[in-house]
């Protein structure tokens, strides 16, 4: 299984209050991690070069049904390998509307067992 960062910094990062970095509670790491995945490339990071969907290679491809289905091939798997350890992932739905993808995602927290379902909206 793939290595994930600190499950409890925010991301971005940032500084509390009190000077130190700031930390999140685990739905909304989870819900952070999700949109960082997203919206990294394959290859955007030196020592994790499978990590990301790739969404921004996008930007040229024709919207339409193909489009949608290789995008939720693309974000089911990196969800599996990178966060995993994390969640189980019940759904990947892709819609498109025009210039947009609406990714809606429903998966189970291992820790607590709750299910939740994010969308996204990712710009193509």
């Amino acid at each position: 299984m793939a290595q994930v960062p600190d499950p409890n910094i925010s991301f971005p990062i940032e500084v509390d209050a009190n000077g130190q970095v700031a930390w999140v509670d685990q739905p909304k790491n989870i819900d952070q991690l999700i949109a960082q995945l997203l919206v990294l490339s394959p290859g955007d990071r030196v020592n994790q070069p499978t990590l990301g969907c790739g969404l921004k290679r996008l930007v040229f491809d024709a919207n339409g049904p193909e489009l949608q289905a290789a995008t939720q091939f693309l974000i089911q798997g990196s969800l599996q390998e990178w966060l995993g350890s994390l969640i189980v992932v019940q759904s990947v739905v892709v819609d498109h509307d025009d210039s947009e993808l609406l990714i809606t995602v429903t998966y189970t927290v291992k820790q607590t067992g709750r299910t939740q379902v994010k969308t996204y909206t990712h710009s193509i």
